[in-house]
């Protein structure tokens, strides 16, 4: 089983690229996700009772969008937010590589995660890809998909670490900035260069 970190940084096109590996025949497995699953499951009592029923939907579940206006502004909070998380993530992220193992022994599967570079966890995997753009078309599209004004979007890129030091650390660098149809030709030749990896 070939292990690859897939990363990028806010609105670079990671998901995307993450998809069209996964029309390639390689599993993806999402960090995101996981953390959703984290929220809704073992994490949820531990997050509650550190940040209140305030972070709370009506019917009890976590508000994803309540409890990021709480930690984003503060990094005290998202540390400790982060210290119930990711082990659970962690936790959760091993059990989907043990059974897609069980499955296929010989399979490509991709961990998609943006903080992948700042926490060391890309030293665990056997190949890093990372998806990148311009700043003009990362500002655009997260301004897009979540409302928000320009410069909330800058403040949210300038905490993530500059795309120009990730690609020191990546094996691959998929550029989103042009056609969908360019992504999925670098994307198709990365996946073959994979593939050649297990010959």
């Amino acid at each position: 089983m070939l292990t690859v970190a897939l990363t990028g940084g806010l609105a670079t096109g990671k998901s995307t690229v993450g998809r069209m590996f996964a029309e390639l025949g390689c599993e993806l497995v999402e960090a995101d996700k996981l953390g959703h699953e984290v929220l809704a499951g073992p994490g949820r009592e531990a997050t509650v009772a550190l940040f209140g029923e305030g972070i709370c939907h009506p019917d009890g579940s976590i508000n994803r969008r309540a409890l990021g206006a709480v930690v984003f502004a503060d990094a005290a909070k998202l540390a400790k937010l982060n210290a119930i998380v990711h082990p659970l993530v962690e936790e959760l992220r091993e059990q989907r590589f043990v059974e897609i193992f069980e499955r296929d022994p010989h399979a490509i599967v991709l961990y998609e995660a943006a903080i992948h570079i700042e926490t060391g966890l890309y030293k665990q995997f056997a190949r890093v890809v990372l998806a990148t753009c311009d700043e003009e078309t990362q500002i655009s599209r997260a301004m897009a998909r979540s409302q928000w004004t320009r410069e909330e979007t800058l403040a949210r890129i300038r905490r993530q670490m500059p795309l120009a030091e990730k690609r020191k650390f990546a094996d691959y660098v998929i550029d989103t900035s042009i056609s969908l149809d360019d992504v999925r030709r670098q994307v198709g030749e990365t996946y073959n260069e994979l593939r050649a990896l297990q010959e």
